[in-house]
């Protein structure tokens, strides 16, 4: 059977089935160091600013992974003087040594197999370039220490994604073939996922069908875009009301698109509050500062005991808040 890797699932809203972003090849961080490092050793130093193992940041400098400048023969016990750049090559994160840290978010549900959070927004779920510290890999390593081996590897066993500033419900394994039976699940789209949003402007119709497919935008890579040649995904939504200038929504996918929900959304016409990076208000999204998208129902049936579990998340109080400030306004 071939196993997938616990670190494979790149999408935001849902599982990504065989496509997203794969780190499978090394990355380069650059670390500049400061005053406050003058008299750090470098495997500290590499240890803190990466949020990896002090023995780990001795093995990338003994391979040779780690070089400084101005030049010096390295070692992990070499003294900064704050006034070097360290140039870093990491391997994918799947290979990475992690150093658990204590990162906020709540357990809905928890036994031997799997465990269903609550992801706040402004944690991401797993190390990326950029993101090798403060993740939510991090804090279930430092909250539960019984995870795996995945592929040999003793870590979350991750199935699924929110990105950083969409909050709610994500399930973990804690079993390769736990794992493996939730990604099929997910794969087959078995598994339901309701999300509540916000959107700009007036939805019409009471419900609605997005079945247009999504990928990389070509004029910016840190966006998606509807696109001919990208994945199918298909995004449904209700009403649940409207405001002069906004309309509250459920919304249900089949496929686990990166920013699937945003995207689609977008393309016609109604980005979420908050999303500047999709054509929300920019000035509205710095007061927010996330996206109003919660993953806020997820049901499946549990891979050992074979029964069908549903899970639900209120919203944050960031999201409450938002919407009675909205309800308060004259409805015009």
């Amino acid at each position: 059977m071939r196993t997938e890797d616990p670190f494979s699932s790149l999408s935001d809203e849902g599982e990504d089935e065989g496509g997203g972003l794969r780190f499978s090849s090394p990355s380069r961080e650059i670390l500049a160091a400061g005053g406050e490092d003058a008299g750090k050793r470098l495997d500290l130093f590499l240890s803190q600013r990466l949020g990896i193992p002090r023995s780990y940041s001795q093995k990338l400098i003994e391979g040779g992974r780690v070089s400084l400048s101005p030049f010096k023969r390295l070692r992990p016990g070499l003294k900064l003087s704050g006034e070097e750049t360290a140039e870093v090559i990491l391997p994918p994160p799947e290979s990475l040594e992690l150093e658990p840290e204590e990162v906020p978010f709540s357990v809905v549900y928890e036994d031997r197999w799997i465990l269903v959070v609550d992801k706040p927004s402004g944690v991401v779920v797993h190390p990326a370039p950029g993101n090798w510290r403060g993740t939510l890999v991090h804090g279930l390593l430092h909250r539960f220490g019984d995870f795996g081996p995945f592929n040999n590897v003793l870590r979350p066993g991750i199935v699924h994604r929110l990105d950083a500033t969409t909050s709610g419900l994500l399930v973990i394994a804690r079993e390769q073939s736990v794992m493996e039976d939730l990604q099929r699940q997910f794969r087959e789209r078995e598994v339901e996922k309701r999300y509540l949003a916000l959107a700009e402007g007036k939805v019409k119709g009471l419900r609605g069908r997005i079945e247009l497919p999504v990928g990389r935008s070509s004029s910016n890579r840190l966006r998606m875009a509807v696109v001919p040649q990208g994945k199918s995904a298909l995004t449904e939504y209700r009403v649940l009301w409207r405001r002069p200038g906004f309309t509250f929504l459920e919304c249900t996918i089949a496929t686990g698109r990166t920013h699937q929900i945003r995207v689609h959304l977008s393309h016609i016409g109604h980005p979420l509050d908050g999303d500047g990076l999709y054509g929300a208000d920019k000035r509205q999204a710095a007061l927010l500062g996330r996206v109003f998208l919660h993953s806020w129902k997820l049901a499946f049936v549990h891979p050992v005991l074979q029964k069908r579990l549903s899970f639900t998340a209120f919203l944050p109080a960031s999201l409450t808040g938002r919407l009675r400030e909205i309800l308060s306004r004259d409805p015009g």
